[in-house]
């Protein structure tokens, strides 16, 4: 299906049916708060930025009401999630109150939460936040990192997806 906008310029839709092609793996990024509260969210914007040094990145639109814990905290963990982890997907990306009454959490660097049970965990320290459009771009140095043979969970067009071998 094409998208056109109608001025000189490709429409908001039509940008992200297309960006909506490219299939993700899914995260909880999480932070430890000012208040010592644990702050966590649903995000398929994570990638990796370089080997050395090792760092990763991952945005936040800019009018989320998580943005000021994530710009305050000094780390943030990157929890890759596994297939069978889709139901903490949709917990996160929801409204609730108490996201973490689910799921077997852990206190990793910084008080960021580290889920167990994911394909891969990425422990940041942030180097640096900036402002880039409608989302605030938020760079990290992975200081530990560890992954398990669980077959990830994937994104793509608005749903979630098995990863499948070609044969």
């Amino acid at each position: 299906m094409q998208h056109r906008s109608d001025d000189n310029g490709l429409s908001a839709q039509a940008l992200r049916a297309a960006l909506g092609r490219f299939a993700t793996g899914v995260t909880i990024i999480g932070c430890r708060a000012a208040d010592g509260s644990l702050v966590g969210l649903t995000a398929n914007s994570f990638n990796s930025l370089s080997l050395q040094p090792p760092l990763v990145l991952w945005s936040l639109r800019d009018v989320s009401p998580n943005l000021e814990a994530f710009l305050g905290a000094s780390h943030f963990s990157v929890n890759v999630l596994a297939e069978n982890q889709v139901e903490l997907s949709r917990r996160f990306a929801s409204l609730l109150e108490d996201k973490f009454a689910e799921g077997l959490w852990s206190v990793g660097l910084g008080g960021a939460p580290i889920l167990a049970g994911c394909a891969a965990v990425f422990e940041c320290e942030k180097v640096s936040s900036q402002v880039a459009g409608d989302h605030v771009l938020f760079i990290g140095q992975v200081v530990r990192a560890s992954e398990s043979d669980v077959t990830p969970l994937i994104f793509q067009s608005g749903h979630y997806r098995m990863l499948g071998e070609i044969l």
